[in-house]
């Protein structure tokens, strides 16, 4: 699943830190099989999320931090596409994200 959406520049830094409750709470949880990367595009407003997994999309929806990203999602942002996604390949992909952090 790929989801791209503009925030409101009123709205980002509420987004951000609803954002950043939601990876505390994976953090602490750690969904076996789920893949959930954010993407902030250069004009800092455009997000990106990537997100895999066997169950999809449980267990993102009992997680109560996701549960309030979620609630304002529409409100917080100009855009949002999402669309299904087929990975063709990959290299390295989980080096490269834990050497960005």
């Amino acid at each position: 699943m790929l989801i791209r959406y503009l925030v409101r520049p009123d709205r980002l830094d509420e987004h951000l830190t609803l954002l950043t409750a939601v990876y505390d709470e994976l953090a602490r949880s750690a969904p076996e099989g789920l893949r959930y990367v954010t993407l902030r595009l250069d004009d800092g407003y455009t997000f990106v999320d990537v997100v895999s997994g066997p169950h999809l999309p449980d267990p993102l929806p009992s997680l109560p931090a996701f549960g309030r990203f979620r609630a304002g999602l529409e409100e917080r942002c100009e855009q949002q596409e999402m669309s299904e996604a087929t990975v063709l390949g990959t290299y390295r992909t989980g080096e490269w994200l834990l050497s960005d952090l």
